[in-house]
Formats: C-alpha cells, structure tokens, sequence
C-alpha cells in the first residue's frame, strides 16, 4: 500500500490556503462567520499559516447544537478558520484515499449520493436469484463510537507526513473520550477510511457479489438464508476485533420482501419513499415552505410516490403548486392529460 509523504507543505501553502477559503465560503458568503473572516482576508490566512507552519495550531471550540430529523443528534459546528484548514486538508487527501475504496461505498464521495445508492440496490435486487435473502445491518452510535487510536492507524496506512496528519487528528477530538464530532467535513472522510476495513472484508474475505453502504447502513443481496446467518456472525466478530464497533440492528429477509434503504422502500419493480419522507412533505407544504417540498420532489423523483406528491399539491395545496419548477409543473400536466 503506497504511502504519501510530504504532504503538510502542499495542504498549508498560503496558495492552498487561499483556495480553501474558496472553498469553504462558496455559498456562505452572507453568513456572519465567512463575512467577518473574509473582511481582513489576507491576515486572516497570513495567521493560519503562521500558526499552522509554527506547531501552534489548535481548532477553536465546536458550536453544539441539536438536530431532531431524521433523528435526534448532536451537531459540532467549526470556527469559519478552522473550516478553512479542514478543507486544506480535505482537497489534498480525498482523492488519496477515494481511489481505494469500493465503488459501493456511496457515501460522502464525489459522483455518488442517495441515489445512486439506491439504483444500485434496485439493480442488486434485480440481478440476485429468485428465492435468496438480503442481509441489512447497521452499526451502533457509529460516530459516537469510532475509536480515534484505530482511525490513526487507518489515516498512516496511506498518510506517512507526521505533521500532517498531527493536524488531522486535532480534528477528530471534541472533548469525549471515544468517537468524531458530527459535522465536521474530515468527519466525512474520516466514515469513510473507517469502514473501507469492513467493504473490503465483506467483498474479498466473505465474497458478497452484490453489497453497497452508505455511511453504517450496508447490505449484501443474494445469498441463501444459511450464508447470511454464518455472514453475521462473522462481520459481528470483525466489527468487534478490528474497529471496536458493534452492530444495532439487522435484518435478514426473502429477496422478495424489497429492501428499506438510504429513505425508499425498494423492490425489483418499483421503488417509493419512505413514510417519514410523506409525513414531512405534508408539514411543509401547509407550512407553506417550498423549498423543502421541491426537495422532496427531487428525493421521490424516479420512484412511484412522485404522482401522488404532485397530486397531493394540485388538489390541497394550489398555491405551492403553480409555484414549483416547470419540470414539476409538466410532469403533473402529463399525468393529468394521460390520465
């Protein structure tokens, strides 16, 4: 496995700097924290650099607060600056690390998402044998229980610059004695160099033909009910011997019971948003909130919920209706006329 070194000087040159601030202001421009940081640009980057190049480095404390959709969780929000060295690091080492992980990781990568997770799943479902199972697990508090001495390990297998990775671990730490903090962008990447151990032993060592993940959900398709019950047993014991992780729920069921999976309820022949999804677009259309409905829409829109969504606007909400993007607007109009 090659190793990179000379690493630090690239990711903190005043030009890498420069084009990370770039980056981390592209659509915050109105934000306080970007505006603020950008009115004294040049000594604003001069002193990172400074710092960073000195030793002296240390992220400012997170902003902690809590989300409840889809579920309850505790958000750790950087400092703007501290924003700006993550994604210094993050446009150097992505692409190091990116080209080994299986192309069913779907997760936070570049030409991935959602979506195509689960087209992939739909496809899986569709190419296993008639009369197999689906394996489907998930791992417990993932975030949370990430063990930061194992996730250096994992970060030196492909990052031999001491210095640089010195800084990537300030960036894993938030005052607990176990996991990342949700809402970093290294926390992104750093999911993903933890699990990558999992992928490559459930595709090489176990031989699953047909697997993706997406964050600590993952599923094999096609297996006979007898190998999904020896497969976990195994990823239980691998979990527990290499990353210090456990699982939370699993699920082994006939091929032909679809799969729930990255928010759709997907079979071989169809594929439709979850109830969640349903109860949340009808919140925010009586709310009156229409960029949330159109995001709805784009999340149902290669599955069979999308009529009954646009339907649902044309008939309760008229308003939100003549209001959505025309391709909306002529995908109710050809329904309407077909029907």
């Amino acid at each position: 496995m090659k190793r990179h070194g000379f690493l630090f000087d690239k990711a903190f040159s005043r030009e890498s700097l420069y084009q990370a601030w770039l980056d981390a202001s592209r659509g915050k421009h109105k934000k306080r924290a970007c505006l603020e940081f950008s009115r004294h640009l040049a000594s604003n980057l001069d002193a990172l650099h400074v710092e960073i190049h000195a030793g002296t480095y240390k992220p400012q404390p997170y902003i902690a607060f809590q989300v409840y959709e889809p579920k309850e969780r505790t958000i750790y929000a950087p400092a703007f600056r501290d924003l700006v060295v993550q994604h210094a690091i993050y446009r150097l080492v992505y692409p190091i690390f990116d080209a080994g992980f299986l192309p069913q990781s779907f997760a936070c990568r570049v030409g991935k998402g959602t979506h195509r997770a689960a087209d992939y799943a739909q496809a899986a479902l569709r190419a296993a044998p008639a009369g197999s199972y689906t394996l489907k697990m998930d791992i417990r508090k993932f975030f949370y229980r990430i063990d930061r001495a194992i996730l250096q390990l994992l970060l030196a297998r492909k990052i031999k610059d001491a210095r640089l990775l010195r800084v990537m671990m300030q960036f894993a730490d938030y005052g607990q004695p176990v996991g990342i903090p949700i809402g970093n962008l290294l926390s992104q990447l750093y999911a993903l160099v933890y699990l990558d151990p999992l992928d490559q032993f459930i595709k090489r060592t176990l031989g699953a033909r047909r697997y993706c993940r997406y964050v600590d959900d993952f599923v094999v398709f096609g297996w006979s009910r007898q190998q999904c019950d020896d497969a976990l047993a195994r990823v239980r014991v691998f979990l527990a011997q290499h990353l210090n992780l456990e699982l939370s729920r699993t699920t082994i069921q006939p091929l032909a019971r679809g799969i729930n999976f990255v928010g759709y309820r997907t079979w071989r022949s169809t594929r439709f948003i979850r109830k969640h999804s349903l109860r949340s677009f009808t919140r925010s259309a009586r709310r009156g909130r229409i960029a949330s409905v159109v995001s709805i829409l784009g999340h149902a829109r290669h599955t069979g919920s999308l009529r009954h969504l646009l339907t649902t606007l044309k008939e309760h909400f008229h308003d939100l209706s003549v209001r959505l993007p025309q391709t909306y607007r002529r995908h109710s109009h050809s329904r309407a006329a077909a029907a």
